[in-house]
């Protein structure tokens, strides 16, 4: 085998091997999009059969911190009772 046949193997196997990287690297994109897909898909069923929606458990929350905050500064201001 002469040098320049040798040279000409070589850079088919790296040519090759580039190859095969290039396409595990696709799969591996198409294999983390199904994943993501699924877990957005998945979420959105969870998020779907709860009870109170997040938005209205929000609300309730806030209003409960309104509150609170309220009875907090009352305290404050009155002082203690006795």
């Amino acid at each position: 085998m002469t040098a320049q046949e040798d040279g000409v193997k070589r850079n088919r196997v790296l040519v090759a091997g580039g190859v095969l990287a290039g396409i595990g690297g696709l799969l591996g994109c198409v294999g983390a999009l199904l994943v993501s897909s699924a877990l957005v898909s998945a979420s959105r069923r969870w998020v779907r059969q709860l009870d109170p929606p997040p938005s209205a458990m929000a609300k309730v929350r806030w209003q409960q911190a309104r509150a609170a905050t309220t009875a907090g500064a009352r305290a404050w201001r009155d002082g203690p009772s006795v």
